[in-house]
């Protein structure tokens, strides 16, 4: 596992992609550690209120999650709090915890896992705390997950987007202007592309628009943008007025001309433009995007918010932009959920304490830029903005390039909604890795695609307001 932080909900096949896929059940016996407590087996005795939570993340994140545990246990006396730090095999091991009537009390989830037992009855609705917790109805619109009418096993843990980070430092040495950090101001795709030319270099100096350019010789690439990555893309798609799926989910619309011009765009950054690294040129164990804009591998990097942390502990002087746009400004919004298990001996202190999870009054990861919060208020109201982007970690621009795009700009990932998912994903990322490698035009693999892909819809889960 990265030492990265690890957003919730960030699956097993892509490191950006951020939708964990379902495991397969192993024996109890591997985790000792879990044996005898949580959920269907009870607290302790002495009437005291013993609850489990069970989370991935990188070391970072365990640091800052026990810290709230604790903050949480300091502020509800009787209650105990059992962190199970899990950052491996994490599916595998809820399935077989359930298997074996020992869920934890609150965890991490991922999407297609959560729709799964929801269903299955084996975690709480919680739309019937709606009244006793005004909060937890006032979050985003797209933060919900709803498995039918008034039923959500929860919302996601943190909210992220996807944006443009870029070295300043690079951008100045080349006479290249930063990219806009207000959405009405975006680059075109044109203007990115352009922008990208100018900050690549080969060996020798040269730009790709250059003679005697060497492009099997790269220096600096001006840009790095992940095919495999579905946030990425669909925030490309929307902007050009194109979508994944149709709007009953049953047709794939992945043939259709504005969205292969997208990805053909994507193909061309690294073999037409030679501005953007291709899967051999960066690796296999590619530095994080800190790293590499720190040592100017790249200039300018897509990927999402959650590279804040990292940012803002590296030496890098680092800058955020909005992304490119065809059309109308759009990003991604995406995040794995967090659950209450139905089999809780506890459930109203189990409730308690997944209000509390997640709450910027308490958790350090939103100030310090690993999350974002799920209120409204935290995008609407100055002062509950300023609570946890007023600090060293955001820079000056993070108003407008973060809080203020994600309001206005930001659409759900269509993974978090779309029925099938796993089977969905299966069939998707070898054709996306086609294209990532170059070995088919972007329309001939889309063509292909596209009937593979109808075949496995089984349209969207339900969406409603709280």
């Amino acid at each position: 596992m990265s030492t990265r932080p690890i957003v919730p909900g960030r699956p097993r096949w892509s490191r950006r992609d951020l939708l964990r896929a379902g495991g397969l059940a192993a024996g109890a016996a591997a985790f000792p550690a879990l044996a005898g407590c949580g959920g269907d087996s009870g607290g302790g005795g002495g009437g005291d209120a013993q609850l489990q939570f069970m989370y991935w993340g990188s070391s970072f994140e365990q640091k800052a999650i026990n810290a709230m545990l604790k903050q949480f246990e300091d502020k509800n006396k009787g209650v105990s709090v059992k962190p199970v730090y899990t950052p491996n095999e994490y599916d595998t091991k809820v399935n077989t915890l359930v298997a074996s009537k020992r869920a934890p009390d609150v965890a991490y989830m991922g999407g297609s896992m959560g729709y799964r037992l929801a269903e299955q009855g084996k975690l709480v609705n919680l739309a019937k705390y709606f009244k006793k917790y005004p909060a937890l109805t006032d979050r985003l619109p797209g933060t919900y997950f709803w498995y039918g009418k008034d039923k959500t096993f929860g919302t996601q843990t943190a909210n992220e987007v996807m944006l443009l980070w870029y070295n300043r430092a690079v951008m100045k040495d080349a006479g290249v202007e930063p990219p806009p950090a207000e959405a009405g101001k975006a680059w075109s795709w044109d203007e990115f592309v352009q922008a990208a030319y100018k900050l690549t270099r080969d060996q020798n100096g040269k730009r790709p628009d250059e003679s005697g350019f060497d492009p099997k010789r790269i220096r600096q690439f001006g840009a790095s943008v992940s095919v495999q990555s579905s946030y990425t893309w669909e925030s490309f798609l929307r902007s050009n007025g194109a979508a994944f799926v149709d709007e009953a989910g049953r047709k794939c619309l992945l043939d259709q001309p504005e969205a292969v011009e997208v990805f053909q765009n994507l193909q061309d950054l690294m073999y037409k433009h030679h501005v953007a690294p291709t899967p051999v040129q960066l690796g296999n164990n590619a530095p994080a995007t800190n790293v590499q804009l720190q040592t100017k591998r790249i200039a300018m990097a897509v990927d999402g918010q959650w590279v804040l942390l990292d940012m803002a502990q590296s030496k890098v002087d680092y800058g955020i932009g909005v992304l490119p746009r065809y059309g109308e400004p759009a990003t991604t919004q995406l995040g794995g959920a967090s659950v209450v298990f139905s089999g809780s001996k506890y459930p109203e202190q189990a409730v308690e304490l997944f209000m509390f999870h997640n709450d910027p009054r308490y958790v350090d990861l939103f100030k310090n830029g690993l999350w974002m919060p799920l209120e409204k208020k935290y995008y609407t109201d100055p002062r509950a903005i300023d609570s946890w982007i007023k600090n060293d970690s955001h820079p000056p621009e993070y108003r407008t390039a973060v809080v203020d795009y994600t309001l206005n700009h930001a659409q759900t990932a269509f993974s978090q909604r779309l029925k099938n998912m796993d089977n969905i994903s299966e069939v998707l990322t070898p054709a996306l890795q086609r294209i990532e490698t170059g070995k088919q035009p972007a329309k001939e693999v889309l063509t292909a695609l596209v009937p593979k892909i109808d075949k496995l819809l089984q349209g969207w889960y339900p969406s409603q307001t709280p």
